[in-house]
């Protein structure tokens, strides 16, 4: 395996999910221009939703992909994959759309709105739910088309998203004055546009994916379901985390509390794109290096992306507490000192996770790739819930709000020290 493949594979997914994080983060930033302290709180209480219909996306986009990528490594034949991935889809998005319909209401009470950010929560949260299906097509056909050998289009889709959303954003809420609706929309819209992008690789002569309609095989559906069980609690651990910390600080701190998280939370999200990025490039080439047992690729592949995740960390850590300050100012459009002063420390205590979040999520990814989802699923769990929770509610009750910011560090550090054994002790890579 050489050098240039990894980049090539690595550095356009990298470069795509940046971009699809970056209209998250601008859709923040105009979103606090347009509606202040409230809008950003209600935007990052409903945002919970948006990454649990993700969750559901990376579950079959990563483990379709990833058992596509190995059957075809393997020889075997892959063309009952896609069908499979598009049926669960299909009825998962049927039914956040009817939640959306019926439900958008009581979901923005529980997820913590109240009166002076319920109205805009309910609308987000809505909107997000109705275009699910879109959505989580996006997500299937992308894991498809990045295993069967065009990352570079699965990265123009998602930067077309973004740029398109972007320009939607600033279209939709100042000149056309949409409020969080308009929002919404732009991040609706834009995926629908990304779609015909993806199906583009249907028409190349390159495509070995094949859709066949075939009966329903529980056992494969099953396996592959638990390729993609580490992406799905990874992006859960995001709604995860932040619901718990969104009613956390609502107690102690007020909605200014729940916008300064805000901010930290959604410049966490290129932080963890980045690494999202890498894990997603190197799944294919671990997926298909192990398929064909090239044990010499696979330990190559391992060298490559410690030696990544290590310089990006780093890079990511030593920017963001250099800058924290700036950052923090850019959303603070209302000139709120309390909001200056909690998102200024938040970020530079928070991303002393990242130092360690980036050899998880690429552990996940890498475990999943080599048949060890188990172990995968355990770390995402731990990240997710089964660490992070009781270390929140455990820290903030200690220290305060500043126990929150701490909490994420303490899970991260932990089970990086975890990460480090499965992979030492995965299959053919010790």
């Amino acid at each position: 395996m050489d050098k240039r493949t990894f980049l090539r594979y690595t550095s356009q997914n990298i470069a795509g999910m940046i971009g699809l994080s970056c209209y998250i983060l601008i859709d923040t930033l105009f979103v606090s221009l347009a509606l202040g302290t409230s809008g950003l709180a209600a935007l990052n209480l409903a945002i919970t939703v948006f990454s649990v219909v993700s969750s559901v996306g990376q579950l079959l986009g990563v483990g379709g992909g990833t058992d596509f990528a190995l059957r075809k490594g393997e020889g075997h034949d892959t063309t009952a994959c896609l069908h499979t991935a598009l049926r669960i889809g299909g009825m998962a998005a049927l039914t956040f759309a009817v939640t959306g319909l019926f439900f958008a209401r009581p979901l923005s009470i529980l997820l913590g709105a109240n009166d002076a950010t319920l109205e805009l929560t309910e609308v987000y949260v809505r909107v997000t739910l109705l275009f699910s299906p879109v959505f989580i097509l996006n997500a299937i056909l992308q894991g498809f088309v990045r295993n069967d050998g065009a990352p570079k289009l699965a990265m123009l889709s998602m930067l077309v998203s973004s740029g398109t959303n972007i320009v939607l954003d600033y279209l939709f809420m100042f000149p056309l004055h949409m409020g969080m609706f308009g929002a919404v929309l732009a991040t609706g819209v834009s995926a629908c546009l990304s779609t015909p992008v993806l199906l583009a690789h249907f028409l190349s002569p390159r495509c070995s994916i094949r859709l066949t309609a075939m009966r329903h095989n529980l056992q494969k559906t099953l396996r592959m379901l638990s390729y993609g069980l580490s992406a799905l609690i990874g992006e859960l651990a995001s709604a995860v985390s932040l619901l718990t910390f969104n009613l956390l600080l609502m107690h102690m701190s007020g909605h200014t509390g729940v916008a300064a998280y805000g901010v930290i939370a959604n410049t966490a999200l290129v932080a963890t794109a980045i690494f999202t990025g890498l894990g997603q490039g190197i799944q294919p080439l671990f997926s298909q290096a192990f398929g064909a047992s090239d044990h010499t690729a696979v330990h190559q592949l391992l060298s490559y992306t410690k030696a990544s995740v290590i310089a990006l960390s780093l890079l990511v850590f030593s920017l963001v507490f250099l800058f924290a300050q700036p950052i923090a100012s850019a959303f603070n459009h209302e000139g709120s000192a309390k909001l200056l002063e909690l998102a200024t420390d938040g970020l530079r205590i928070y991303f002393g996770g990242h130092l360690f979040a980036g050899l998880n999520i690429a552990s996940t990814a890498l475990l999943s790739a080599v048949c060890e989802p188990a172990r995968a699923l355990l770390i995402s769990a731990l990240r997710s819930c089964l660490l992070l929770i009781p270390a929140a509610l455990a820290c903030s009750h200690f220290f305060g709000v500043t126990g929150v910011w701490l909490s994420f560090v303490f899970t991260e550090s932990v089970c990086c020290a975890l990460s480090l054994v499965f992979v030492a002790k995965a299959k053919e890579i010790a």
